[in-house]
């Protein structure tokens, strides 16, 4: 009981200061890639804190696989280092009996790791996609960035402008760029300076840009023979919003429509759906034996040895899934192979880390012994 006790809490100590740690390190680096995004104009500055949150959520269940792995191996690891292990075995205790604490600890954060990956993690990728949806279309003069160059959806027509104001319907010393290919002279150039111009909505619902006190050039590309006009007010019609119709990524599919869904696609997105809480669950029995440490030598060796594990089992899982998704590998197959080989590589190691203080007993007694029969002759 004590040691369950002494157990629990330092599991869970160790789990909330390394799941604040990891977390960190991701929304940094997640804020850092937003941001670089906003200043490229291909994210609106206002959805960066919304896009932060929402892509947080889909990292949650891999974060917290790696750290409920790296607790356990931290805490058991320190058991062995401090001897705590000897007392365990001494009290008739088996390896074994670390089974039931262990997956107390465990149970709890494998349930929420599947209801964020099967619940949570779609419905935050459909807020995303919705984020970038809306986004794409949006008006042209609603997605100019002061001091950028943006190019419209169509690619026929360039925007510039100094300033836009807080409602993005006026702008301030504008210049527009536009292709022209309707002409039987060949494709022109339309280049048109304006001081000022604002958002205006038609009553048939089309949107202009009406610049005001401005120039306009007229040409072809090759030719210099330009047509100048100067206007006090030009109109410019914006693209409207089109819905593209699109049916909504695999991501965001809830867990019940992938089931639903025979296309491999879905089918790759469930096998990666099923493989996080599963892998939790395998990747804590494996664990337990990783987590001898030889006092003399230290622990940091199979704390190595744990992370590369973990990696390169998440990384065949992503592997699994791709093949899924490409019709190489059968859905019914995909979905335990990677958890089985790890499963039975844990309960290998666990096997021979039974057996390993069978194995030194007998070796102390004989040299025991030997020693006594030495002594006596």
């Amino acid at each position: 009981m004590i040691f369950n006790t002494s157990f629990k809490r330092d599991l869970n100590g160790v789990a909330g200061i390394m799941f604040a740690t990891l977390f960190t390190i991701m929304v940094t680096t997640t804020l850092t890639r937003f941001l670089g995004r906003a200043a490229d104009d291909r994210i609106s500055s206002a959805d960066v804190l919304p896009m932060i949150a929402f892509t947080s959520i889909g990292f949650i269940p891999i974060l917290l696989v790696l750290t409920v792995f790296l607790s356990i191996l931290v805490v058991l690891s320190r058991a062995w280092r401090d001897s705590e292990m000897v007392v365990w075995f001494a009290s008739g205790q088996s390896l074994t009996a670390w089974l039931r604490p262990v997956y107390a600890f465990v149970a709890p954060y494998a349930l929420v790791v599947a209801a964020i990956t099967m619940l949570v993690s779609p419905w935050a990728e459909r807020q995303i996609d919705e984020i970038r949806r809306q986004f794409e279309q949006r008006e042209d003069v609603s997605q100019v960035a002061p001091g950028v160059f943006r190019e419209s959806s169509s690619a026929n027509r360039v925007f510039f402008v100094e300033s836009v104001d807080r409602e993005a319907t006026k702008v301030s010393n504008v210049f527009v760029v536009q292709k022209d290919p309707g002409r039987d002279d060949g494709e022109r150039l339309i280049v048109v300076a304006s001081l000022a111009g604002r958002v205006e909505l038609q009553d048939n619902g089309d949107r202009f840009l009406v610049l005001e006190q401005g120039r306009r050039y007229d040409g072809r590309w090759t030719q210099v023979d330009y047509a100048l006009m100067e206007f006090e007010r030009y109109g410019v019609r914006l693209e409207s919003p089109i819905d593209s119709g699109r049916a909504p990524a695999v991501r965001g599919m809830s867990t019940l429509d992938l089931i639903r869904d025979p296309n491999r696609a879905s089918r790759a997105e469930l096998v990666g759906r099923i493989a996080t809480p599963v892998s939790m669950l395998v990747i804590a029995l494996l664990a337990i034996p990783l987590s001898f440490v030889n006092p003399r030598i230290g622990s940091s060796l199979n704390l190595v040895i744990g992370v590369l594990i973990y990696f390169t089992y998440s990384n065949v899982n992503g592997l699994i899934k791709a093949w899924v998704g490409q019709g190489k590998l059968p859905f019914s197959i995909g979905l335990w192979l990677t958890h089985a080989i790890v499963l039975l590589v844990a309960l290998y190691l666990l096997n021979r880390r039974l057996s390993l203080p069978r194995l030194s007993l007998g070796r102390m007694l004989t040299w025991l012994f030997g020693r006594r029969r030495e002594a006596q002759g």
